[in-house]
């Protein structure tokens, strides 16, 4: 297999070991040592993506994380891996990559289409377009979504295998380049704990690409003796392929440490990625820089790259990337890319900005070689269609683009706009950027934690100072960390004199960008310079704001290569300076990070206990669907013969009104209150009296916290003079015992009461409807269930299917009702009797969802859900549960000016005009009329359901002064555009006497 542009000799590459790899259904051959990126090129392949918003053709245009362009979709089925690199893909055997956001193919994209339509989708087109009809809104999301996104989400188990792993040294360092290498060596040699992170699968950085010499000898000698004597230090541990993603606080730095990617599917054993998690003493961020590009015509073309990419795929990868090349700069390290390019065989020519006469080494030794040189020129615009042809070159003075000079054939061109510190760790750190004005670039500011940033991420791009300094950085850690310090011998290294840099962003001015072919910012999202100036002119000033207008920033390389150039095209915009106009966000992760590693060895079930109750596989057993509530699962309901949740509760809801149906209520808390001051503490919790409450009674009560505001619900019943038991609701039972604890240990300790959590301990089953009573009359033969005898809100003792039991006559549905406590080890038996007794009066098992719709019928609120924390007994329109003549938590803070104040929501039903619209919970409630699209804002909708006794929907609400809004005519606005007419009335929609829970 050719590999044409392969070099016959040099690079880091093992050309005895050949590997194989499929791209895109093509076979290729690449060797050992190889990413997938520097294959393809030696392979020929220029074209190797589409871009995400025109799909536009696309080539490689880096060597390393911050690659926006060749984003493949690694392997298939479980091993899948969207979005991967193609810089970052070491190759292996068998390999098989395809591009991303292409269909059905890179060559044949259907998508590409929207290159001719380019003109009518510019930055934030989305925002201004599909807004009518609206009716047709579903139809445009549809499309929307089918074209966002690169890769494609795994759609099997993941089959790899993860872990965590935590650490604790003195010195951290982040970078395997020459500046951490030297900051590692220096406190190794101190004797302390040191770990450096790499995130490739060799030390050396920068020097694995480039001529330089150290000491008189290739710098390459000079890692590999460092790497060696690291290596051998007892407590220094070096992580190879591991990327350092998040900088906590208190110096907590996360890593993602690759253990077999790099190896081929069949032969990958136990872990795939390990987290690692360092707390250090001190950290060092050697993190390096990243080269900017230049903003000219054309500029994404296939073949247009990175002039520090190019000189990495010569010296590293031993690829020619073109050979005719023509190297556009700003600086003098370019001129090091023409000189690699020259020694190759490559014909060159050099385009600066900048006039003939600056000085400086590199420059002056690409001239001797016969490196043409073109000065005071820049390159305005690049033609080509798969791959860049020829660029056109015009003159340039004091920031002006002059009349065009020629046009320079060439199948490469390698620019470079200057070097951006990588700051993103230092800035999750706490740390602020400062602009540095003589560099052109971001640099660290103040450190916020103990940590220090030395070499090209400090904004230091001298070879021989970053050593120094990192020399020094390391010894001062370990210092610092209370080693006593023996620093290595110094160094030599040649100075390359430098002449200045002439900061250049873009090429030509805001008429250039809007009329001429586009100039690219941000090569993944397809962002413009014209899309900035379009930002800015719409009156988009914080940066902030244009990152989300634009999608500057945003996919896989979150603007690690056109991000600084966006802020400087930005501030011309804007007339501000580049400091003025400031950087977006660093946000965690710095480069994308698995699921998986986050995850680890965490799957399947959480920690958090699943609870079931007694009865949980008679649930399972006879098809019940469920939900969890709290910690607990709940049956949600019992679907029948194929139907849907609406008819399974239609069913289920008139089977309860019309004849009797069961649920399983052994999820709600109860708590066991014994103690002479039991009655005490109830008063002080609730806000009606409970000293009088006789023995063998139930009473509801209302629990506030200290600000007045609802905390919890639920029905107490006082089993002996000094003996209650307290319910809770499902999600707010340890919330409550919590709250009980607190008060009698922190406030109270006198108190003589003892609390004991027993909701494990009983089986509770609701047995509900119109022949109920009848029910256990049939199991129950020691109760006399007569109205008489059994009034509402009673408990009596008895035995029910030959189990001991406690029965109360409360009722959550408004219907006679019972329930029937057991205890749990006999919970099922008594179930299965209850249902066999029941079988005559076709007894209906019903699950949460259906205790909604009849409690909503009923108005009775679920804490939780139609209270948010900001609710007070009148509010709900439940001000008679508060006593006037006793204390309790929260009495003071209603009478908060705040809190009794007029015009507060209160708790209201609603009827729709149209009995068949459903209103969705969290729906806003306007008094209307709109102005515009806006209008008054009066509350929302809690809770809302289908009433099958009713036929009709019905909502549960708060509204503001809704009490005193009987009858008026409210407006609900959807999100698709609708306003639904509802009218406020009594949140009891049934039974409102309250006749059928009494029933004889």
């Amino acid at each position: 297999m050719s590999q044409k542009d392969r070099m016959s000799a040099g690079g880091r590459i093992n050309r005895a070991i050949p590997v194989t790899f499929t791209f895109n259904g093509k076979t290729y051959q690449g060797f050992e040592g190889d990413t997938l990126a520097s294959a393809l090129l030696a392979n020929g392949e220029r074209f190797v993506a589409r871009s995400w918003k025109y799909h536009r053709p696309r080539g490689i245009i880096t060597a390393g994380v911050e690659e926006p362009n060749a984003v493949v979709q690694l392997e298939t089925g479980a091993y899948t891996v969207p979005n991967a690199r193609a810089t970052e893909v070491e190759l292996y055997q068998g390999l098989v990559a395809t591009s991303v956001n292409a269909k059905p193919s890179i060559e044949k994209d259907r998508m590409a289409v929207n290159q001719k339509i380019a003109r009518f989708i510019p930055a934030g087109f989305y925002y201004k377009t599909f807004m009518w009809p609206r009716k047709l809104w579903p139809k445009y999301e549809e499309v929307i979504r089918d074209a966002a996104g690169l890769g494609e989400a795994p759609k099997q188990l993941d089959a790899d295998r993860y872990d965590k792993c935590f650490a604790h040294c003195d010195v951290l360092v982040v970078g395997g380049g020459p500046s951490g290498l030297a900051a590692a060596h220096a406190a190794g040699l101190s004797g302390a704990r040191v770990i450096l992170v790499d995130d490739q699968r060799e030390l050396g950085g920068s020097l694995l690409s480039c001529r330089a010499e150290i000491d008189g000898k290739p710098a390459l000698q000079w890692v590999q003796k460092i790497e060696a004597e690291l290596r051998k230090m007892p407590d220094v541990k070096v992580l190879s392929r591991s990327t350092a993603f998040g900088y906590q606080d208190h110096n907590l730095v996360t890593i993602t440490q690759r253990l077999t990617e790099h190896l081929p599917v069949s032969r990958r054993q136990g872990t795939r990625e390990l987290m690692w998690k360092v707390r250090a003493k001190r950290v060092i961020l050697a993190t390096g820089a990243h080269e900017r590009p230049i903003v000219f015509g054309n500029n994404d073309l296939p073949g247009i790259m990175l002039a520090s990419a190019v000189s990495t795929y010569l010296h590293r990868y031993a690829v020619l990337p073109g050979r005719n090349a023509v190297v556009f700069t700003n600086n003098d390290d370019a001129y090091q890319c023409a000189l690699d390019l020259k020694a190759a065989g490559a014909d060159v020519t050099v385009v600066d900005p900048r006039p003939a006469e600056s000085k400086g080494t590199l420059p002056a030794a690409a001239r001797r070689y016969g490196v043409r040189v073109l000065n005071n020129a820049v390159i305005t615009v690049a033609h080509g269609k798969y791959r860049v042809a020829s660029v056109e070159v015009a003159s340039y003075a004091k920031g002006q683009v002059g009349q065009k000079q020629t046009d320079l054939q060439c199948d490469l061109v390698a620019m470079s706009g200057g070097w951006s510190p990588v700051l993103h760790l230092f800035a999750q750190s706490g740390g602020k950027a400062h602009w540095h004005d003589e560099k052109a670039c971001f640099v660290p500011g103040k450190a916020m934690q103990k940590e220090s940033s030395v070499g090209a991420c400090a904004g230091e791009f001298s070879l021989s100072r970053g050593i120094r300094f990192g020399v020094d950085a390391g010894a001062d850690a370990a210092r610092a960390a209370g080693h006593i310090v023996a620093k290595p011998s110094a160094v030599q290294v040649a100075e390359i004199v430098e002449a200045p840099m002439m900061p250049l962003w873009i090429v030509g001015n805001k008429e250039l960008s809007t009329r001429g072919p586009k100039q690219f910012v941000d090569y993944q999202n397809d962002v413009s310079a014209a899309d900035i100036y379009l930002a800015a002119r719409e009156g988009f000033e914080s940066v902030e704001h244009v990152k989300r207008y634009t999608a500057m920033g945003f996919g896989t390389d979150q603007g690690k290569l056109g991000n600084i150039n966006g802020m400087a095209i930005l501030a011309g915009a804007l007339g501000k300076t580049i400091p003025e106009t400031g950087t977006t966000t660093f946000r965690p992760n710095y480069t994308p990070v698995t699921f998986g590693t986050f995850a680890g060895r965490e799957l399947g079930e959480f920690l958090d206990p699943v609870r079931k109750t007694a009865i949980h596989e008679w649930h399972v057993e006879n098809g019940a669907m469920f939900e969890d509530v709290g910690n607990w699962k709940r049956p949600w309901y019992y679907p029948k013969n194929g139907e849907d949740l609406h008819a399974a509760i239609a069913r289920e809801s008139l089977a309860v009104r019309q004849s009797v149906g069961i649920l399983d209520a052994s999820t709600l808390g109860k708590i066991d209150i014994q103690g002479p001051d039991s009655a005490k503490l109830l008063n002080w919790m609730y806000t009606n009296p409970w000293s009088k409450l006789e023995v063998g009674k139930c009473r509801y009560g209302l629990m506030l916290d200290e600000n007045g505001m609802i905390f919890d619900d639920g029905v107490t019943v006082r089993l002996g003079e000094q003996h209650y038991m307290m319910t809770t609701t499902t999600g707010g039972a340890a919330r409550v015992l919590t709250w009980l604890e607190r008060w009698l240990q922190t406030e109270w300790p006198d108190m003589r009461v003892r609390l004991a959590s027993v909701t494990d301990h009983w089986a509770t089953f609701a047995v509900v409807g119109p022949n109920s009573r009848k029910v256990l009359q049939k199991v129950c033969h020691d109760i006399d269930f007569a109205n008489a005898a059994f009034p509402f809100m009673s408990y009596r003792d008895g035995t029910v299917a030959g189990a001991a039991a406690r029965v109360m006559r409360i009722s959550f549905s408004g219907e006679l009702a019972y329930e029937v406590n057991v205890p749990a080890n006999v919970g099922r038996a008594v179930w299965e009797a209850l249902m066999l007794a029941g079988a005559e009066f076709d007894i209906t098992p019903y699950g949460t969802e259906t205790m909604h719709v009849l409690r909503a019928e009923k108005g009775y609120i679920i804490v939780g859900q139609d209270t948010d924390g900001s609710m007070t007994p009148y509010d709900l329109g439940m001000g008679g549960l508060v006593a006037k003549s006793k204390d309790f938590l929260g009495k003071r803070s209603l009478t908060r000016s705040d809190t009794a104040k007029q015009g507060r929501k209160q708790f209201v039903g609603l009827l729709t005009d149209d009995p068949s619209i459903v209103l969705p919970e969290g729906a806003q409630i306007v008094s209307g009329p709109f102005q515009g699209d806006t209008a008054p804002m009066l509350g929302h909708v809690t809770s809302s359901y289908y009433s099958p006794i009713l036929k009709r929907s019905i909502a549960l609400a708060v509204v503001k002064g809704g009490l005193d809004k009987m009858g008026e005519s409210v407006l609900i606005p959807l999100a698709n555009g609708k306003r639904i007419t509802a009218k406020i009335t009594s949140s009891v929609f049934y039974d409102s006497e309250g006749a059928r829970q009494h029933v004889e």
